[in-house]
């Protein structure tokens, strides 16, 4: 399955919007990768494995479910998570990229590829749409808990 969105983060046309910074929106993005408790409630713990750079090896534990991926970083522009096939669990690949048609006109795409069927149909259908559906509301979330931690000072000092 296949699936993109764009989720718009400046409105330059609503004075009253608090704007993020593109620097503000790059760390919130780096954090979400490694500290992603703090964005996904449902996840119980997060081991590191390895750190450079411009990557980190983790290992996300979901009650009994441990998935390990790996999440690279292209700065201020890009953070790729991908997940080789382990267990019941297909490959996947999800991007969040920073997108700026003019200047402070912030937005995020979100990429996801996964080894899912494709098919059209009966279940085929409904699972997929349940997925792009979580997939939005996850990213929907993601994108609040960064103007939240943008608000209390949390993205500022942060390295690049």
């Amino acid at each position: 399955m296949k699936f993109h969105h764009l989720i718009e983060i400046n409105d330059l046309l609503n004075p009253l919007a608090e704007f993020l910074t593109r620097e503000q929106l790059w760390h919130g993005l780096v954090l979400r990768a490694e500290a992603p408790t703090l964005f996904m409630p449902h996840l119980d713990q997060c081991t590191i494995l390895e750190q450079t750079d411009s990557s980190v090896a983790r290992e996300l534990r979901f009650g009994s479910v441990v998935i390990r991926d790996r999440v690279s970083f292209t700065p201020q522009q890009e953070v790729l998570y991908e997940v080789p096939a382990q267990g019941d669990i297909a490959a996947s690949r999800m991007t969040m990229r920073i997108e700026e048609p003019q200047p402070e006109a912030l937005f995020v795409r979100f990429d996801y590829e996964e080894g899912s069927s494709e098919a059209s149909g009966g279940m085929d259908d409904f699972y997929n749409e349940f997925r792009r559906s979580a997939y939005y509301e996850a990213d929907v979330d993601t994108i609040t808990t960064i103007r939240r931690l943008a608000e209390e000072g949390r993205l500022d000092q942060l390295p690049s």
